[in-house]
C-alpha cells in the first residue's frame, strides 16, 4: 500500500496573503520533496481582503475550523502574521473538534496567539516559520526549514537550547504580553520562555518586559532565552540599553534566570520550538 502524503492546511488568521507567495511556497515544497511532496492546500479564505485583515472575523475563523476540524489535514500552518488573530481567538477555541487536537500548528509573531490558546486547549503546537517568509531574502531556507519539521520531524531545525530537554515555549514579546492574564494565557510553569521582537522602540520593549516579568505564573518558568530583537526603532532620546540588557534587568529583578540567547526571530534563521518538550 502506497504511503499516505502529508497534507497540511494553511491559513490566514490575521493579514492577507497572496495566491502568488502561495504558489511560490508549493513549488519550493515539491521541489524539497520531489519523490514524496506533501499536499499543501491553502484555504481560499486566505485569499480575502477585508480592511487589514484576511477576510472577515468570520471568514478567518471559518477557515481556520475548516482545516483544524477537519480530520484528512495533518497539519496546520499559518500563511503569515500581521495582526487580527486575536479577534478569531475565543471564537475558534470554543469550537475546536476532537480532530483538531490530533494535529500540529506551525507559526509565530501573532499567530502566537492562537498558539497559545491551543498549547492550552491540548493541542500540539511550535514556533517556527511561516509561508510568508518565502518573501525574505533567502527565504527557501525558512520555508525548508518548517517543512522538514512537519514532515519529517528533523532535528537540525529545532532551536540548539532545546537539547537540554527542558520544556519551551516561544513569543513574539509584545503579542506574549498582550494575553496575559486573559483566557489565552497558557500554564508556563517550569518552561523555558523564548522570546523575540521586531520594528519596537527600545523604551517599548523595556515596558513590554516589565509587564511580562512584573505577572505572577510567568515568575513560576524556569528562564527566559533571548531570541532577536531586530529592526530596532530609532528614538530621538538614545535609551541607554540594548535589548539583551533590558531582558536581563528584567529577569534580574524579578529573580527569573537569564539563560542567554537563542536563535528566533522575525528573520529566515528562524529556528522551531515546539511548546513542551521535544
Amino acid at each position: 500500500m502506497l504511503k499516505k502524503a502529508m497534507r497540511i492546511g494553511i491559513v490566514a488568521a490575521s493579514s492577507p496573503f497572496t495566491r502568488e507567495t502561495a504558489e511560490r511556497v508549493i513549488a519550493q515544497a515539491n521541489a524539497l520533496f520531489p519523490d514524496d511532496p506533501p499536499e499543501l492546500y491553502v484555504h481560499p479564505n486566505s485569499f480575502l481582503a477585508h480592511g487589514h485583515f484576511a477576510g472577515n472575523d468570520a471568514e478567518r475563523a471559518e477557515a481556520f475550523l475548516d482545516i483544524a476540524n477537519d480530520p484528512a489535514f495533518d497539519a496546520l500552518w499559518f500563511a503569515r502574521g500581521g495582526y487580527g488573530a486575536c479577534r478569531i481567538a475565543q471564537r475558534v477555541l470554543d469550537r475546536l473538534e476532537p480532530e483538531a487536537r490530533k494535529k500540529q500548528y506551525l507559526g509565530y509573531s501573532d499567530a502566537g496567539v492562537l498558539l497559545a490558546g491551543l498549547h492550552k486547549a491540548g493541542c500540539t503546537v511550535a514556533h517556527g516559520p511561516m509561508c510568508q517568509d518565502i518573501v525574505r531574502d533567502g527565504g527557501e531556507a525558512a520555508i525548508d526549514r518548517a517543512l522538514r519539521w512537519l514532515v519529517d520531524r528533523a532535528p537540525d531545525t529545532l532551536e540548539p537550547s532545546l537539547a537540554d530537554g527542558r520544556p519551551a515555549a516561544a513569543f513574539n514579546m509584545i503579542t506574549f504580553s498582550q494575553i496575559l492574564g486573559t483566557a489565552l494565557q497558557p500554564d508556563l510553569t517550569n518552561y523555558i520562555l523564548i522570546l523575540e521582537e521586531v520594528s519596537e522602540y527600545l523604551y517599548k520593549i523595556d515596558r513590554t518586559m516589565h509587564h511580562i516579568t512584573a505577572n505572577p505564573d510567568v515568575r513560576k518558568v524556569a528562564g527566559i532565552r533571548l531570541g532577536r530583537c531586530s529592526d530596532i526603532t530609532s528614538n530621538d532620546t538614545d535609551f541607554g540599553m540594548t535589548g539583551e540588557e533590558i531582558v536581563r534587568h528584567w529577569s534580574s529583578v524579578t529573580n527569573i534566570p537569564f539563560l542567554g540567547a537563542a536563535n528566533i526571530g522575525h528573520d529566515t534563521e528562524n529556528r522551531i520550538v515546539p511548546f513542551g518538550s521535544v
